[in-house]
């Protein structure tokens, strides 16, 4: 047993037990799980909170619902009292992290990297207390290193070791090329957990390789060694793929209400106590009892995704956006209704107006293209009725209702 857990005192046991139950839920890994108790100790006995770090290099600052399962650990951690050290790899965002990669990626440019941080900011606000939140930049640190001091960083680690990693090894058995400066990224990464002498470092499971690196250049430079939790990747909107923008099975923090509650109906359901426990705020005690009740069959699933629907919405829009994102849902879903509060425009342009074009000057859909198979695929509705043909003219004399998909709706007055 460590020193310090042997100096706890009996409430301060319990609370470390208490830390530990919040913060293993949901968790992919623990490395090692054995110190995270010693570290929560040490915290409780020496009344000093532990320093949780999270890098990111802002290449996509456009956060969704995937991104914030990292983001709610460390507001577990920040709710207790602990630092959360958010590092801007200002720095290494100019390289790119090769994790996943099959190809080099695109390196960033100053402004680039600037104004991606300030969006992360804006959005990371909607989870964390920015407040307290340590904001750091690793060019602070990596852009002072001289020439002698990146060959001495390389020096603390073998070309085998690096060679580990998934995406390298696979690259070179297909051939392809890895430049040099991609074998720097995981050692400037460790760097940062030495410079900011880090107890923590959060990542996706993905990140398992470069959260290692940390160990290790901690122990190479005599410091005590973080500890990596590691989280699981949250499947989108399809069930089957990582929550992605690309892959447009996502659901953005940014999203209106109902937008954001109309998605989080589609959540397939065997990925509801996945969702409750990864990204939303509720308490351990009650993702349990959800879990329990479905489990049981004395929760239907259909309730409990209402719930979830509710508190995704609440947490980002308030109790009140989230109420009326709901009864939206059941008037239009549930009763067959229309919404009461129908965006409404009177109509200026072209009369009659083709219906492709009228869809796409209405934001309603990106482009001609994907207004067209929006229409074949019985998607587009016109004052309730499903329109078929593609070549439509619409004529806006008086009211004109076109609905697109389940959630979008438009009221043209002519």
């Amino acid at each position: 047993m460590s020193p310090f857990i042997e100096q706890l005192t009996s409430d301060q046991e319990k609370e470390m037990q208490r830390q530990l139950d919040v913060y293993r839920q949901g968790v992919q890994d623990i490395i090692p799980t054995e110190e995270l108790a010693e570290k929560i100790a040490k915290s409780l006995v020496t009344n000093t909170p532990l320093k949780v770090k999270l890098g990111l290099d802002p290449s996509a600052p456009d956060v969704h619902l995937g991104h914030t399962v990292v983001l709610n650990k460390l507001r577990q951690f920040q709710e207790n009292g602990h630092t959360i050290q958010l590092i801007i790899g200002d720095f290494t965002g100019k390289i790119g992290d090769p994790t996943g990669k099959s190809a080099a990626r695109k390196q960033l440019t100053d402004e680039e990297v600037k104004e991606n941080a300030k969006t992360y900011f804006e959005q990371f606000g909607k989870v964390l207390d920015m407040e307290k939140v340590e904001l750091h930049y690793n060019s602070k640190w990596l852009s002072s290193l001289s020439f002698e001091d990146v060959i001495g960083l390389a020096g603390k680690i073998t070309v085998a070791r690096l060679l580990e990693r998934d995406d390298f090894e696979e690259r070179l058995a297909y051939g392809k090329s890895i430049s040099l400066h991609e074998f720097f990224y995981p050692l400037m990464q460790g760097y940062d957990s030495v410079m900011l002498e880090a107890d923590i470092e959060l990542g996706g499971t993905d990140q398992h390789f470069n959260i290692l690196m940390g160990r290790h250049y901690q122990e190479k430079f005599g410091k005590e060694k973080q500890i990596a939790i590691l989280m699981p990747l949250l499947e989108g909107l399809d069930g089957v793929e990582k929550m992605s923008k690309s892959k447009k099975n996502y659901i953005g923090i940014d999203e209106s209400p109902t937008e954001m509650y109309g998605k989080s109906m589609s959540i397939p359901d065997p990925l509801m106590s996945k969702y409750f426990e990864l990204i939303t705020d509720l308490e351990t005690i009650e993702i349990a009892q959800i879990k329990k009740d479905l489990h049981a069959g004395t929760l239907h699933p259909r309730d409990a995704k209402m719930l979830l629907a509710r508190t995704i919405v609440r947490m980002y829009h308030g109790e009140e956006a989230a109420e009326k994102a709901e009864q939206q849902f059941i008037t239009i879903f549930q009763k067959g209704s229309l919404p009461d509060d129908i965006p409404t425009i009177h109509w200026t342009g072209k009369n009659p107006e083709s219906l492709i074009q009228l869809l796409v000057d209405l934001h309603l859909l990106t482009s001609k293209s994907e207004a067209k198979r929006m229409i074949q695929n019985g998607g587009v509705r016109i004052n309730g009725e499903k329109v078929e043909e593609t070549d439509l003219d619409v004529s806006i004399s008086k009211e004109v209702i076109i609905q697109v998909g389940k959630r979008k709706f438009i009221k043209l007055l002519g």
